[in-house]
């Protein structure tokens, strides 16, 4: 009889064993189950190539998990925006921010070197600093301030100087008053340059062009025809003092909330879309700059050393009051001056 009793109990003890591993096995399906909601944010218009990219990744995210990872895209600054929108990501919210790398710059101070002007000379050489240890590093730190970069590659061109007034030197900024984002390296830059920096959210830029609260604008040919800015100002100077490009910034612990399989469709999908874009905009670009000059815009050359030698200052402030680590500004420079030479092997 008790060895009856001693059978049945170990029969009962093996069930709920079995039952408690159905358990689990249960929660770990509903985990990767769970539908994963993000709300992605940028500036840019539905004509503009990011804005474009965007959806597409988002897109394809969604199609290839199935619906657990949705990502809702959201821009013309919808949503919180520029510093605004890194601050979401820093502070462990279900949002994406796709912004100039220099906003990084609040928390890793390097990236304000990176992003900082007449720094590049192609799109090809600035794709291979992306993937070099010096920049693996800096986007380490970053994850340190559970901010993981998801890519820094979309690029959608050099940003120029556009008024209605032929500009080739920093002379010829001198009394104008020029809209730019609201991020330092951007109001630096254009007050170095010889203008005068107005930091105006984009819903406000377009009027105030058209009402001549400030003489013009700096952005990519790209910006140019996606927001018809053609219509307010009509001259572009080619000063390149700026490369067109957004970073994809989610916070850490978010991303790795996700389920792994569904993880790492996020992050391949964000890595492809930032050379697609480049090939986009490069085949795109003479077509863009020619429609333009349809619509009336005349472009110029500057005299870029001029320019060079005075934005200059701008890097010796961040190594010296800004937190940049000293001589982070040359040895960006000298890994450039290397990849150049290579580029041309």
């Amino acid at each position: 009889m008790k060895k009856i009793i001693a059978l049945l109990m170990m029969a009962v003890m093996m069930l709920a064993l079995t039952g408690c591993g159905g358990d689990k096995k249960d929660e770990k399906k509903a985990a990767a189950d769970k539908k994963i909601v993000l709300k992605l944010s940028h500036v840019f218009s539905p004509d503009e190539q990011l804005y474009k990219s965007m959806e597409l990744v988002a897109g394809r995210i969604k199609d290839k998990t199935q619906g657990r990872v949705e990502i809702q895209c959201f821009g013309q600054g919808q949503l919180a925006t520029y510093k605004d929108g890194l601050e979401q990501v820093a502070q462990g919210a279900n949002f994406i921010s796709v912004e100039d790398p220099s906003y990084l710059g609040d928390y890793v101070p390097e990236f304000k070197v990176f992003a900082g002007p007449m720094m590049f000379q192609s799109f090809e050489e600035y794709e291979v600093l992306c993937n070099s240890d010096m920049l693996a590093k800096m986007k380490a730190d970053a994850e340190k301030k559970n901010i993981t970069v998801l890519a820094l590659d979309y690029v959608f061109g050099f940003r120029n100087v556009m008024t209605n007034k032929v500009i080739k030197t920093p002379e010829d900024l001198k009394g104008m008053k020029l809209r730019t984002p609201k991020s330092k390296v951007y109001v630096d830059t254009i007050n170095y340059m010889g203008a005068t920096a107005t930091a105006l959210p984009w819903s406000e830029t377009l009027p105030a062009v058209s009402q001549k609260v400030v003489d013009g604008l700096e952005g990519s040919e790209f910006t140019n025809i996606g927001t018809k800015c053609y219509e307010h100002v009509k001259n572009v100077a080619f000063t390149r003092h700026l490369l067109g490009t957004c970073g994809v910034y989610i916070n850490t612990k978010v991303l790795n909330s996700i389920p792994e399989a569904d993880r790492k469709i996020v992050i391949e999908e964000f890595r492809k879309g930032g050379p697609e874009m480049l090939k986009i905009s490069s085949d795109s670009y003479n077509k863009v700059k020619a429609e333009l000059e349809s619509k009336g815009v005349k472009f110029n050359e500057v005299d870029h050393e001029k320019f060079d030698k005075a934005i200059l200052p701008i890097y010796e402030n961040m190594e010296a009051k800004e937190g940049v680590k000293p001589g982070t500004y040359k040895a960006m420079k000298a890994e450039l001056e290397k990849i150049r030479q290579n580029l041309k092997k």
